[in-house]
């Protein structure tokens, strides 16, 4: 198991647990998601050796193939010539269609599925985690507060604050991109914000009319 997959199964799994008075964490999005997935492939891919953090770029390490499909996917894709590629550009190119990609893989894999429901069996359009080793590893990585799942989680909002001390555990090549997925979470979510505004600003032009 990777931290991508841990992180899209939390997702899938896990009510948000916000404290009273707090106000409720913001749904998911699947753009928010597919940032923190790109971000915790290039964690799993640094821990395994296959590329280091200089600076705010993302240098390769010798050709890798992880065990992971996704993962051997994302260590393939890699920028393998000077300059590199910046870890804010590696989040926005590889995370397009991320959030789809392991979903479909967690499903094909039996990691997932659609419930039927009660009236007719008739599947639920919802995806979720059915029970498995690979959901009982997630959940008890999420129970314990591991400081890498926290603070991904954070930053889409499945939670209002990461685990306490999380950063001080973290080496700076990991703190290095999870500020990267952060930032380009904030950035996606004042892209939303602008076109919610002008969205907003036309409706109400065409309603004059």
């Amino acid at each position: 198991m990777t931290t991508a997959r841990d992180l899209m199964i939390v997702a899938l799994d896990v009510t948000p647990d916000v404290p009273s008075g707090v106000t409720a964490v913001r749904e998911v999005g699947q753009g928010d998601l597919a940032l923190a997935l790109a971000g915790a492939e290039a964690i799993d891919l640094l821990r395994a050796e296959a590329l280091t953090v200089e600076d705010d770029l993302l240098v390769p390490g010798p050709p890798s193939e992880p065990d992971d499909p996704l993962l051997a996917e994302a260590a393939a894709a890699l920028v393998r010539e000077e300059p590199y590629e910046s870890v804010e550009d590696w989040l926005w190119r590889r995370g397009r269609g991320l959030s789809s990609a392991y979903t479909d893989r967690l499903e094909a894999d039996g990691v997932v599925g659609r419930p039927r429901g009660r009236l007719l069996g008739v599947r639920s359009a919802r995806t979720a985690p059915v029970d498995s080793p690979a959901r009982r590893r997630a959940t008890a990585r999420w129970a314990s507060d591991e400081p890498v799942l926290a603070a991904l989680a954070t930053a889409v909002g499945l939670r209002e604050d990461p685990a306490d001390g999380g950063p001080d555990r973290l080496d700076d090549a990991v703190v290095t991109i999870l500020a990267a997925v952060g930032d380009a979470v904030a950035e996606l979510d004042a892209v939303r914000r602008r076109r919610s505004i002008e969205d907003a600003a036309f409706n109400n032009v065409w309603r004059a009319f």
